[in-house]
């Protein structure tokens, strides 16, 4: 049994949290939202009133935050995780932040004798839920290993991507790549409909022919073909299209850091940009569909 303190319960942390202490570990469990620390409790976790009280006495610290700001905040504030963890702690921070910042707090961290690894994660709520999450895990070998073990509790595949930061340059690509690709597979679909044929024959034949991608075949935005999808479900989240957003201008900011050329990504960027500004960044990303037909 390992002693660790998670902290933040929001969609996905809850799910993740849930999983650590449905595992048998020590789960000391922190967030400003007072019912999601109930919620934890109920799933097997100890509330704790501060982060420090969180962090006081564990083994690994476990965060999943909205940005990088916050990420910053809670590790190296004034009253914040290295004021009061015990030296040696394992950080493993599952939040999508920019790569500078998570290679900042790389540095920060082992400046005050702590292991940071930014383990950010790809699969959506119910993957949280399920403990069936993609890890994609920056920083030293070492606390690779370390990490391996609480992550494959929450996840199905965990990959070591490098150096500090590393784990976030996956996150943010493949997400761009995801966008890119719900974008044309929504156009692909509509094309196919406007043109006089149904989803679930379109379906079956690109799924199996060249066509065939993950926003397609697992997460289909075409309501039938996948039951399981969002698209079945009024494209409730999911994963919504301000995050989408967020992961996408994280890409772009990084891309013209380095001067990568990303124009589908930037238009990608620029078609989530506008649903979010009209009202709809609470639906899921796969909703492009729905604007695509005319209907938002």
């Amino acid at each position: 049994m390992t002693k660790i303190a998670f902290i933040g319960l929001g969609n996905m942390g809850s799910g993740m949290c849930a999983n650590l202490a449905k595992a048998g570990h020590d789960v000391h469990a922190f967030d400003l939202n007072a019912d999601a620390v109930k919620a934890a409790v109920a799933a097997g976790a100890k509330a704790a009133a501060t982060v420090g009280e969180a962090v006081g006495d564990v083994d690994v610290v476990v965060s999943m935050l909205p940005a990088g700001r916050h990420v910053h905040q809670v590790y190296f504030g004034e009253d914040g995780v290295t004021a009061h963890a015990k030296p040696g702690t394992l950080f493993l921070d599952c939040s999508t932040i920019a790569v500078e910042e998570a290679r900042d707090a790389a540095g920060k961290a082992a400046d005050a004798g702590f292991s940071y690894m930014d383990a950010p994660v790809s699969g959506g709520v119910a993957a949280a839920e399920a403990g069936t999450l993609t890890f994609m895990v920056g920083g030293p070998k070492d606390g690779f290993e370390k990490a391996k073990p609480i992550l494959d509790i929450m996840g199905k595949n965990v990959f070591h991507a490098g150096d500090p930061g590393n784990g976030q340059v996956a996150k943010i690509a493949n997400n761009m790549l995801l966008g890119i690709s719900m974008i044309g597979t929504c156009e692909a679909f509509n094309l196919a409909e406007k043109l006089g044929l149904d989803a679930q024959t379109f379906y079956d034949i690109s799924s199996t022919a060249s066509g065939q991608c993950w926003s397609m075949t697992s997460y289909c935005p075409a309501p039938g073909p996948v039951p399981t999808a969002p698209s079945n479900r009024e494209y409730k989240p999911g994963f919504a299209v301000a995050m989408m957003l967020k992961d996408l201008r994280l890409a772009m900011g990084a891309g013209d850091d380095v001067g990568a050329d990303t124009p589908l990504g930037n238009h990608a960027q620029q078609i989530y940009a506008k649903l979010d500004e009209d009202g709809f960044g609470d639906i899921d990303f796969s909703g492009v569909m729905r604007r695509l037909k005319g209907e938002l």
